[in-house]
């Protein structure tokens, strides 16, 4: 059986050692935040003792022709990353995650996930890093690629610990950390209802988008949108304050409740204006933070049928105040689901890039308070704010994004003709942008991967 030695915390601090596959399956959700089910995950292990470095998670992808050119990046990403933030990984561990499909045994799937493991050993190796264990786990065990000792690594895998039951859970709860439930649950509290009440908020989000086209395309309509936004929002998230708190297993479908359809269609299609959605980013401390974060997630999951782009801006949105308020892998998974909606969104992906390269939000919370300050007279231009021309990019410096009207603004009907992009949609708004534009950001979702510490690579516009 392969040995490993891996502290979590620096040398001055408590260390954790843990000792070959079965304590580093069991630590891999602790690591994460949240159980990665479908997924690749690959940690950087720095030093004699195999200290972990940059985290890494990527979806898998579903075709095996497109394992090869992923395991390629993925290494180059981990390691460049690793290289930028701390140092040259001295070895990788690697984890495959993925339950079984229909049919299937967890010894078939991992069998039929052999091939994407090898790929990946073999692109660490080119760039001269091993992979000192890879794993996969699947249908509650674990089976190694490199232990090839049947008295250790049965062909039947390994059970997983009872959750609770190991020296990391211990030390995790010691330290306070918690694993948020799966991948999978965490996703599915951002996504756009399925139900038909996702009808009723289709036809919702066609008529405002209707009354409000006009209304945009004035100058001062477009002001005026801004503030009834803004105003509305600001309502709503009192509305929740003020509410009876509710379990926690029915908390989304508690706030969906105290939210109209129109109210909630009016919100989404102002917060695709970039200098409305940046006022409402200031809502990002105490008690704001909390009321605002439920209204973001509640506002994503109204995205529904064509308006699942118009998500960017609310998941966005709830990225940032998760980040802000030290929930890292709440905001990776919102971000990335922010990014899925729309590749190009550059609040998302410069977000998403900061987070991932461990950047303290506290760069760009002063950045906020100065604009806030500077509205209300309370700060000079010197003291952080960063005026009205470019708002504040995730370093604190000024950002030259294109200014992103509402949806309506772009709207002649509440459908679409044929040939035509959704106004407010990815395609239109790059086609707005014109020629010179395109091509630019880079592509992410379930294809992009997502990160802790130095891992992962990130474009803006």
């Amino acid at each position: 059986m392969n040995k490993h030695h891996e502290s979590t915390e620096p040398a001055d601090e408590q260390q954790i050692t843990l000792r070959g596959p079965a304590e580093l399956a069991d630590a891999l959700p602790y690591l994460m935040g949240f159980h990665p089910n479908d997924s690749v995950v690959m940690v950087a292990l720095h030093g004699g003792r195999g200290r972990f470095g940059g985290r890494l998670r990527l979806g898998i992808p579903q075709s095996p022709t497109e394992w090869a050119p992923i395991a390629d990046q993925l290494a180059q990403c981990l390691i460049s990353g690793s290289e930028k933030r701390d140092s040259r990984p001295d070895a990788i561990v690697v984890f495959l995650c993925q339950d079984p499909a229909e049919g299937e045994s967890g010894h078939e799937a991992m069998e039929r996930l052999r091939p994407l493991a090898q790929r990946l050993r073999t692109a660490c190796g080119a760039l001269d890093v091993p992979v000192l264990e890879a794993l996969c786990i699947s249908d509650g065990r674990y089976w190694s690629y490199c232990c090839p000792d049947e008295r250790c690594c049965p062909v039947e895998g390994n059970p997983l610990a009872l959750p609770g039951t190991t020296v990391m859970a211990a030390a995790a709860a010691y330290a306070g950390i918690q694993v948020r439930g799966s991948l999978r649950d965490m996703e599915t509290r951002l996504m756009p209802w399925g139900s038909s009440a996702g009808a009723d908020q289709e036809r919702a989000l066609d008529s405002a988008g209707a009354v409000m086209v006009s209304r945009i395309l004035d100058p001062d309509g477009r002001s005026e949108v801004a503030a009834e936004t803004l105003r509305l929002a600001r309502e709503l998230m009192e509305r929740l304050g003020r509410a009876p708190a509710a379990v926690p297993a029915d908390a989304d479908t508690h706030d969906d409740r105290l939210i109209g359809t129109d109210e909630a269609a009016a919100v989404i299609l102002g917060l695709q204006d970039r200098e409305t959605r940046d006022r409402a980013a200031e809502w990002m401390e105490g008690r704001e933070a909390e009321t605002a974060l439920r209204l973001w997630r509640a506002l994503a999951r109204r995205c529904v049928g064509p308006y699942v782009e118009h998500s960017a801006a609310p998941l966005a949105l709830a990225g940032w105040v998760s980040w802000s308020t030290g929930d890292e892998p709440g905001a990776r998974v919102a971000l990335g689901l922010a990014l899925r909606a729309d590749p190009h969104y550059t609040f998302a992906q410069l977000l998403h890039q900061a987070c991932n390269e461990g950047l303290d939000p506290e760069t760009l919370r002063r950045c906020l308070r100065g604009e806030r300050g500077l509205r209300a007279g309370h700060v000079s231009a010197d003291d952080g704010a960063s005026g009205g021309d470019g708002g504040c990019d995730v370093r604190g410096v000024r950002r030259a994004e294109p200014t992103r009207t509402s949806a309506a603004k772009r709207r002649t009907s509440t459908r679409p003709t044929p040939g035509t992009a959704r106004p407010g949609s990815a395609v239109a708004r790059r086609r707005a942008r014109g020629p010179q534009r395109q091509g630019q950001g880079q592509a992410q979702g379930r294809g992009k991967a997502q990160t802790q510490g130095q891992r992962d690579t990130g474009s803006g516009r």
